[in-house]
């Protein structure tokens, strides 16, 4: 065999080679693929394994479908309901309420404040008083008063007229965002009523009132006094088991 045909047979032994090498390592690559994919579609999705998955939004962001109240006092802005005014002062506590009840759930959502008044809430478990504006119920409370910070305490509307429950007062303080969106969470389940404010817990309440209801609207609170808004967006709720 001539130097010629040396070469090229050397030339073409590499080219199998390297074809080889390409074909083993292409067969491996998609076989991986593969496995990864098979692997994948038996685990949860980003959105089943999120720990929002089990949430409703019973706000869309644009409209007042599902809920009910003085209009006066409602409107939706930015992707918020806004409740109050900032023209006027506001005559008495209005109240925008779902039209669904709920009695075990937990309910997110989050709101500010703005205006000269700092009083507003999240009522739940509750329902309208007859010829009135005014909401009975539990309400998660937002803002102050009594000379004091308020958020995240538990108020007995309409009905005992009370606080039922508070947060510390000497942490409270640092768990307040002021003029800003704070988070706040209830979790309702029998008679245990758990709040929570920017991740810390500030409610951790047993009703001992057997007559007291365990089912109701929520409502949404502007309370009466200086021209005031509360902002409120991102409401959600989840229906909790009675016995988890």
């Amino acid at each position: 065999m001539n130097h010629r045909n040396i070469v090229s047979l050397q030339r073409h032994v590499s080219y199998y080679v390297l074809y080889r090498i390409f074909f083993c390592v292409t067969c491996w690559a998609f076989s991986n693929l593969a496995s990864g994919l098979a692997l994948r579609a038996d685990e949860p999705s980003a959105l089943e394994s999120s720990p929002e998955k089990d949430f409703t939004q019973i706000f869309d962001g644009r409209s007042l479908d599902g809920w009910e109240g003085n209009l006066d006092y409602f409107r939706v802005e930015e992707g918020a309901i806004v409740a109050g005014r900032l023209d006027k002062e506001i005559p008495h506590n209005e109240f925008l309420c779902t039209e669904q009840k709920y009695s075990d759930f937990e309910l997110r959502f989050e709101v500010k404040l703005k205006g000269t008044g700092n009083n507003a809430g999240v009522q739940f478990r509750s329902a309208r008083v007859r010829d009135s504006s005014e909401v009975s119920g539990y309400q998660c409370d937002v803002g102050a008063a009594f000379d004091r910070p308020i958020w995240g305490a538990l108020y007995d509307e309409s009905r005992r007229n009370r606080m039922l429950a508070e947060a510390p007062r000497d942490a409270l303080g640092d768990w307040i965002k002021t003029d800003d969106w704070n988070e706040l969470r209830v979790v309702a389940r029998g008679e245990q009523i758990q709040i929570y404010l920017n991740g810390h817990q500030t409610v951790d309440y047993q009703e001992k009132e057997s007559d007291i209801a365990r089912t109701g609207i929520i409502g949404l609170q502007i309370h009466s006094g200086p021209p005031t808004e509360a902002w409120y967006r991102n409401i959600r709720i989840k229906v909790l088991d009675k016995n988890p």
